[in-house]
């Protein structure tokens, strides 16, 4: 629970920076870029590793990372030698948060039973924005016990629509009638 407060300082901070330079957009690429590069196991094991010197981690992801952005490079060897390089995903997943509110973009995960074709995701996603008030953008995930419907996550708010959630409110409503 705190790494995740600590995730969405360290994005919030690494937002303010970026918008102050006015590049969001090559920021959040950037911040994309090395979370996906450091996901790799060999490389992960040897940047948090206590028997190699920092000079040796800073020399490898320097080059790993050509063309990104010097003070991200910093905040990842920042959080290298805290100890807290797990933390990155969080950071760039929080970073993507702040990017889209200030864009007036809300990020919906949607579940479904089965895959939405693109023309319904669009049409999901233009219903679920006039709901909320803000251009949505849907993350979708396919689960069978949904039966059919969906079931949004926009923020803190739950919406559910599924055929799963009305049997149940159906069974609770026939079961509170049999008394």
């Amino acid at each position: 629970m705190a790494s995740r407060a600590y995730s969405k300082r360290y994005a919030q901070a690494t937002f303010e920076i970026a918008l102050e330079a006015g590049e969001l957009e090559r920021w959040q690429s950037d911040l994309e870029k090395i979370a996906r590069i450091v996901i790799d196991r060999d490389l992960k094991a040897f940047l948090e590793s206590p028997k190699v010197h920092f000079e040796e981690k800073s020399k490898l992801l320097s080059g790993q990372m050509k063309g990104v952005n010097p003070l991200i490079l910093s905040l990842v060897l920042l959080l290298i030698s805290r100890g807290r390089l797990d933390m990155l995903g969080e950071i760039a997943d929080e970073y993507q948060r702040l990017w889209n509110s200030y864009r007036g973009i809300e990020l919906a995960e949607v579940t479904t039973a089965v895959p939405l074709a693109r023309e319904e995701e669009e049409k999901l996603a233009r219903h679920l924005g006039r709901i909320v008030g803000k251009k949505i953008e849907i993350r979708s995930d396919v689960d069978p016990d949904v039966i059919g419907g969906f079931v949004a996550r926009i923020g803190d708010r739950l919406l559910d629509g599924s055929i799963r959630s009305k049997l149940a409110m159906l069974k609770k409503e026939m079961a509170g009638t049999e008394r």
